[in-house]
């Protein structure tokens, strides 16, 4: 029999460290992994949760090939993407939260996303993974502006939005005929 084969803790420690996209003070955001699967489908079969999400996975196969879409990024925008957002203290997943490319009437544009299961609404964690996305789509990837995109009736997504300095720039009827209106939040860059 052959003897187990381990991967020594440097390489482990490399490739999770590797898949952390932010660390803020009470969250980590992170490429989503297989391991993710179950807590992935258990958040979006939340119907408090998807509620506000009109095209969210409403089947396990569904959220499957969501998480598996976003395993290593958007697929043409790696850089982008929904990330896993866990507690930093305990690793438990919350959500998931990320840089969504878009074009919206014409223009190419990233929305700052951001969703966590319920019982984590009203801690300020939405505002402060919504907050460190923000700031690592300026001055890291150095996207001249960034969005978000809000169902008219979410009025705590337009409050995060406002907290990390969006502004309500307009109401759309909808997007790309989905007949959902939806009200779009930005801030430009102030590097630029």
């Amino acid at each position: 029999m052959d003897s187990p084969r381990y991967m020594p803790i440097k390489d482990f420690l490399s490739t999770f460290y590797h898949m952390i996209i932010l660390e803020t003070q009470r969250l980590i955001l992170r490429h989503p992994t297989q391991q993710d699967m179950d807590d992935w489908y258990a958040f979006y079969s939340a119907p408090e949760v998807t509620r506000f999400i009109p095209d969210a996975p409403r089947t396990y196969e569904q959220a499957r090939e969501e998480l598996e879409w976003f395993q290593n990024g958007h697929p043409r925008q790696p850089e982008l993407g929904l990330w896993a957002t866990t507690l930093r203290q305990t690793g438990r997943f919350i959500g998931r939260c990320g840089l969504l490319p878009w074009t919206i009437d014409g223009r190419n544009e990233v929305e700052v996303a951001y969703a966590l299961s319920h019982p984590f609404w009203g801690q300020g964690l939405a505002t402060e993974a919504a907050k460190a996305i923000l700031t690592y789509g300026f001055h890291h990837l150095h996207l001249p502006r960034l969005i978000s995109l809000i169902d008219p009736a979410n009025f705590a997504s337009q409050r995060v939005a406002e907290k990390i300095g969006m502004k309500l720039e307009k109401e759309l009827p909808e997007i790309d005929g989905d007949g959902i209106p939806t009200l779009i939040f930005s801030a430009a860059n102030p590097a630029f």
